[in-house]
């Protein structure tokens, strides 16, 4: 067993015998009936990966979702940040999926019967289906919803959350990925384009008027639902300061003239609250490149998790980083054009 293999396999151990790790449905439940609500009995895991989420069921009354937060990830100002601005916004009367107030707290603790600590919040359970981003009306309605959110979410900054930025975000996410010791023959490659890659992103942002202001900072429509013609947004876990385009940009995929088609219903809804950030649009692709990088060194950093395992079985082999270092070659070419431009008649 080599160094590499041996560290893994300890580090492996430790995290299974982690309590979060393995929340079962007696905890979920001892947990929310701390609280005083009584369950039922029905205790369901839902898709996520960051976090613990169950949806649980309770005595005369709906289902209940509960949130485990992933011990050190965020402190507890953090989080209590996020919950106050899904509560502002509900406030305000937008369609936001925000926590439970219980004896005027958002966030709970409890400890199990081994002395381990969790920290969790409630939410009511909600239903719908993802909106379709390829329908004119679904995407008029984002861009009225967005702009209604970064009308609030420019009032005042975050304290506490972080702020988008090429070396607490893209930076960090390229670091995870070259001490996973998962690159092998990759690692030369994958160097040398992310450091390139990232160059540019810092001098697009630092040459592009952004102000930084609250959003929701995961904005894609697995975060979204739709019911009954309205939008409901949910899982304000990444919010931070940023760029309103980061909310923006991954309603859009494919060729630039479906980008711009697509982008041409969300400014028009958009700017019935708040006026569009056009010269944003410039960091359209360095956004979704630093969100690339981002997002596998969000792998590596989590892969000794089980339930990355199981979910992520892909990740890590040959076939995987080929594909990876593609896309990020896909987004080299994509930096080197103009940006998108909207409509002219917008």
């Amino acid at each position: 067993m080599s160094q590499h293999d041996h560290s893994a396999s300890e580090a492996a151990l430790a995290l299974q015998a982690t309590p979060y790790y393995q929340l079962n449905p007696d905890r979920v439940m001892d947990a929310v009936e701390s609280l005083g609500f009584y369950c039922d009995g029905r205790v369901m895991a839902l898709n996520s990966y960051e976090n613990r989420v169950f949806q649980v069921g309770i005595d005369d009354g709906q289902p209940l979702i509960a949130k485990f937060y992933r011990p050190n990830r965020w402190t507890d100002a953090q989080i209590l940040e996020e919950h106050s601005f899904a509560l502002e916004l509900a406030e305000a009367g937008m369609n936001v999926v925000a926590p439970i107030l219980h004896n005027e707290a958002s966030l709970h603790r409890f400890t199990g019967t081994g002395g381990e600590e969790y920290r969790f919040a409630l939410f009511p359970r909600k239903g719908g289906h993802a909106p379709e981003l390829d329908n004119e009306d679904h995407l008029f309605e984002l861009g009225r919803f967005l702009g209604r959110l970064h009308s609030i979410g420019v009032v005042k900054p975050f304290q506490h959350r972080p702020e988008l930025n090429v070396a607490d975000y893209g930076r960090i996410g390229q670091q995870e990925v070259l001490k996973s010791g998962l690159l092998e023959s990759f690692e030369g490659r994958y160097r040398s384009l992310t450091d390139e890659l990232l160059t540019e992103c810092e001098k697009r942002l630092q040459q592009t008027d952004a102000p930084l202001i609250r959003v929701q900072g995961d904005c894609h429509s697995g975060n979204m639902l739709w019911r009954d013609n309205e939008l409901m947004l949910l899982d304000f876990d990444d919010c931070r300061m940023a760029p309103a385009m980061q909310d923006i940009w991954m309603l859009l995929s494919g060729d630039a003239l479906q980008q711009q088609q697509w982008l041409s219903e969300v400014v028009e809804g958009y700017e019935e609250f708040r006026e569009f950030p056009r010269q944003e649009l410039a960091l359209i692709e360095p956004l979704r490149t630093l969100r690339i990088i981002y997002y596998s060194g969000w792998l590596a950093q989590r892969w000794e998790d089980p339930a990355f395992k199981a979910a992520f079985s892909h990740f890590g082999g040959a076939n995987w980083w080929q594909e990876h270092i593609n896309s990020l070659e896909q987004q080299k070419a994509l930096l080197a054009q103009p940006p998108i431009a909207l409509n002219p008649y917008l």
